[in-house]
């Protein structure tokens, strides 16, 4: 069978029973996972009704687990529920009401862990619409690596068909978008392009890229993908990608170059499959229609692409030592890292006590 349908490796972490404790500006260039954060109730609320914890990460680069001390933790968050992550930030619910959403920064590296007003940044009541529904959440996609910037805007991508966007502390409602296909069956992660600004959403098959403005006021863009330089697999190995779950990511390098990523997973009694294509935009050949040439690669250079519930990033390897250059990290069922090199798929299993969260929180430097 072809390497692009990969060996799987089992990889442990390194040093798995000590969590190290590290300062913020270790995470100032490397992305991680967010884990979970912890407290002792017995210390009592410190002022402004918040205990003073732990928040724990996962730092792909060291293959360790992190911790970074003295957070403080508003009371609100002990009933909420992680719903989504963009830019750093956390989008939460309340377990009694699904439809009141904040912003935290509590897995923001860089805020001030020994503040004792901690930010907590309340968004509109979500609203469902007819055919549409706010209690399942895909993903969370924001324009800005701040909610306080004055044309940031927040887009809530939910399972099915609606698309809520909002400019948090500006705006007094959502404003709600129908998306104009199903995606209940085939599922992509909305995300922001910096270089169009633009919020992009691969549509069902792979085959065209939906896109609104920040205003959301116009009908959503179609741009037609056309695949160049398909792999060349044998019969059966399309066949057992066709058995798949497949998800399509659109992601944007730091200096604005566009790929298109086909996630492919499969758990059967026996065994799990993990599989991706990597399609680079040609710039160059983008027609006057607006069709956007995608060519197959095994070479993305430089580059980490980050897939998770969160919208998609790129990472230069080189400026965080330890990351794998021409890779993919996925965090889906287990972390998976693809290495687009040799076609290998290495796998981490958290420890049992810390189960990995489905989020990655970027550098801030992105």
């Amino acid at each position: 069978m072809s390497q692009l349908l990969c060996r799987l490796t089992k990889l442990s972490f390194r040093n798995k029973d000590v969590i190290k404790q590290k300062g913020v500006r270790l995470f100032s260039t490397s992305p991680c996972l967010a884990l979970c954060c912890s407290w002792d109730a017995t210390l009592g609320l410190v002022e402004g009704r918040s205990y003073i914890g732990t928040v724990l990460f996962y730092h792909p680069a060291m293959g360790e687990i992190v911790r970074v001390p003295e957070k403080t933790i508003p009371q609100e968050l002990f009933n909420s529920k992680l719903i989504g992550a963009s830019q750093g930030w956390g989008f939460l619910s309340e377990q009694s009401d699904h439809n009141s959403v904040h912003i935290s920064d509590l897995f923001n590296h860089l805020a001030d862990s020994k503040s004792n007003t901690k930010m907590m940044i309340p968004l509109p009541p979500l609203t469902s619409m007819p055919f549409g529904q706010t209690k399942v959440v895909w993903n969370v996609a924001m324009s800005s690596s701040s909610p306080h910037e004055e044309d940031c805007v927040v887009a809530i991508k939910f399972f099915g068909r609606q698309l809520s966007m909002c400019k948090p502390g500006r705006d007094l409602a959502w404003t709600n978008r129908l998306i104009p296909f199903d995606c209940s069956s085939e599922n992509s992660n909305l995300m922001y392009s910096k270089r169009d600004q633009r919020f992009y959403l691969p549509a069902p098959g792979g085959k065209f890229l939906c896109s609104w403005d920040l205003q959301f006021h116009n009908d959503p863009k179609f741009n037609e993908l056309v695949f160049h330089n398909l792999p060349q697999l044998p019969q059966s190995s399309w066949k057992l990608l066709d058995s798949c779950i497949r998800e399509d990511h659109w992601v944007e390098s730091p200096s604005g170059q566009s790929f298109l990523v086909k996630w492919y997973s499969r758990i059967g009694n026996n065994d799990v499959m993990e599989m991706v294509l990597v399609f680079r935009e040609e710039e160059d050949q983008v027609t006057s229609k607006g069709t956007r040439n995608m060519c197959y690669t095994q070479d993305i250079g430089d580059l980490c692409i980050f897939l998770s519930r969160n919208d998609p990033f790129c990472v230069v390897a080189s400026s965080c030592p330890g990351l794998i250059p021409n890779s993919i990290y996925m965090m889906g069922n287990c972390l998976n890292i693809f290495d687009l090199t040799n076609g290998t798929l290495s796998r981490f299993d958290s420890p049992k006590e810390i189960p990995f969260s489905h989020f990655w929180i970027p550098p801030f430097s992105v």
